[in-house]
C-alpha cells in the first residue's frame, strides 16, 4: 500500500546542503544520543521529498534501522471527523490536525527510551494509518517533516526545542503552486476545483507558514544553498 511519504527517495536539490547541516551534528556534541531534524515550509516547497532523500541517504550510513522520518500528515484528523467539525474544504490547515498528538508523540520520541510508532498519511484513501513507521529505541537519527513545525503558539510551540536542526524550504510561488495543482488533479478535482482548493487554502496554509520562517536555524532556497537564520 501507498503511505504517500513513505517510500523511495526522489531527488532533492537541497539534500546536499541538508546533509552539510546535519552532520557536524552527529559528529559533534550530539554523537551520543538521539538527533531529530526538523524540516519545514510551506505546502509544495518540496518537504516531503527532501525529507525522504535525507533519510535515505543517512540509512545508507546508519543502517535501516538507524533513521526514521516521521511525518506530520499522519496527524490529519479523519475525514469522518473534519466533516463533523465542518472542516472539510480546509483539510491542511491547522485546525485539521492533532496538534497535541503529534507534539506528545515528538516528545516521547525526543526522550529516546521506547519504541513508538508514528503514523503516516496514505495519498491513496486520503486518511492517517496508525502505527505505521516504527521508531526504535536505538534509532539515532529521526526525521521530521511538516508545514507547522515552528508554529509558535500552543501546542506547535512545544515542538521547536525538540529540533537539534530545524530547517526551512522555500520555493518560487510558481513552482509551488504547479506542484498543489497537480497534486490536487491526482485526488480528483478537476482543473478548475483543483485551482480553487489550491488558491483558497493551500495559499492561506502557506502564507501562515511563512511568517515561521525566522525560527529556523537554516533556510534552504532554490540554487541558493542554505542561509543560517538569526
Amino acid at each position: 500500500m501507498d503511505y504517500g511519504d513513505i517510500g523511495p527517495a526522489a531527488r532533492s536539490e537541497f539534500l546536499e546542503p541538508t546533509l552539510d547541516l546535519v552532520k557536524p551534528i552527529l559528529v559533534g556534541a550530539g554523537a551520543q544520543r538521539r538527533t531529530i531534524v526538523g524540516i519545514a515550509g510551506p505546502p509544495g516547497a518540496g518537504k516531503s521529498t527532501l525529507a525522504n532523500a535525507l533519510t535515505e541517504a543517512l540509512r545508507a550510513e546508519l543502517g535501516a534501522e538507524g533513521v526514521a522520518m516521521v511525518p506530520m500528515d499522519g496527524f490529519h484528523l479523519s475525514n469522518v471527523e473534519l466533516e463533523r467539525l465542518d472542516l472539510t474544504d480546509r483539510k491542511g490547515a491547522v485546525p485539521t490536525f492533532d496538534a497535541g498528538g503529534f507534539v506528545h508523540l515528538l516528545e516521547r520520541v525526543a526522550r529516546g527510551d521506547e519504541l513508538v510508532y508514528a503514523p503516516a498519511y496514505s495519498r491513496v484513501l486520503h486518511e492517517s494509518i496508525g502505527g505505521v513507521i516504527p521508531v526504535f529505541a536505538h534509532t539515532r537519527v529521526v526525521v521530521v517533516e511538516g508545514n507547522y513545525l515552528l508554529l509558535p503558539v500552543e501546542p506547535w510551540i512545544r515542538a521547536r526545542p525538540l529540533f537539534d536542526l530545524a530547517v526551512y524550504l522555500d520555493a518560487p510561488a510558481e513552482v509551488r503552486l504547479d506542484r498543489l495543482r497537480r497534486r490536487q488533479r491526482s485526488r480528483g478535482l478537476d482543473a478548475a476545483q483543483a485551482e480553487e482548493w489550491v488558491r483558497r487554502s493551500d495559499e492561506a496554509n502557506a502564507h501562515l507558514v511563512a511568517t515561521t520562517r525566522g525560527y529556523a536555524d537554516a533556510v534552504l532556497t532554490p540554487g541558493a544553498g542554505h542561509l543560517h537564520a538569526s
